[in-house]
């Protein structure tokens, strides 16, 4: 899989990664549309793209925190075709990659809270690609279900034993960006 990240997506790549956008997060579930253009015209976030042969297979929308050195994967996508064959796995190891170079201490999610299978099923994929829960479960006024956020530091014994509440600090002072 080649990896490739647009701080100004191309029209091509965000049809595209739109497409996989709506496909794996319903309308209740995600951003609108124009909230994540006005993200890239800002330049707050990047465009992570997974490709192989050409097809997009995975998408990713990013942004680099500016309190602690993470990437926050705000939302990320796998092709509903190739779920289940390790494609989010390699993915989410490709950007971890390209964090390293660009000098940042690791990775940040956040991930539903909420005792369900589906939200289980998605810890257990963070997990598999070395993120770690935090005991801290945030509520958002805005949207009904608690979150909880996962970080995978590249160096964890640099770094004390993550605390929820200040990485959902720096959380939601990104999504405010986003909105304003």
């Amino acid at each position: 899989m080649e990896l490739t990240l647009q701080d100004k997506p191309d029209e091509s790549s965000w049809r595209e990664a739109l497409a996989l956008y709506h496909e794996a997060f319903p309308a209740e579930g995600r951003k609108p549309d124009a909230i994540l253009a006005r993200m890239f015209e800002k330049r707050l976030s990047l465009l992570a793209a997974g490709r192989e042969d050409g097809v997009m297979k995975a998408m990713a929308v990013c942004g680099v925190l500016k309190g602690p050195k993470l990437l926050l994967i705000d939302y990320l996508a796998v092709r509903e075709s190739d779920r289940g064959r390790g494609v989010g796995t390699v993915f989410v190891s490709l950007i971890a990659d390209w964090a390293r170079t660009q000098k940042l201490d690791g990775l940040l999610i956040e991930a539903e809270a909420e005792d369900t299978p589906d939200n289980a099923a998605r810890i257990r994929f963070w997990e598999k690609c070395g993120f770690a829960r935090t005991a801290y479960v945030h509520q958002y006024i805005w949207v009904p279900e608690p979150y909880r956020a996962m970080v995978r530091y590249f160096e964890p014994d640099r770094f004390p034993a993550p605390e929820g509440k200040a990485l959902f600090k720096h959380i939601s002072e990104f999504h405010g960006r986003s909105f304003r």
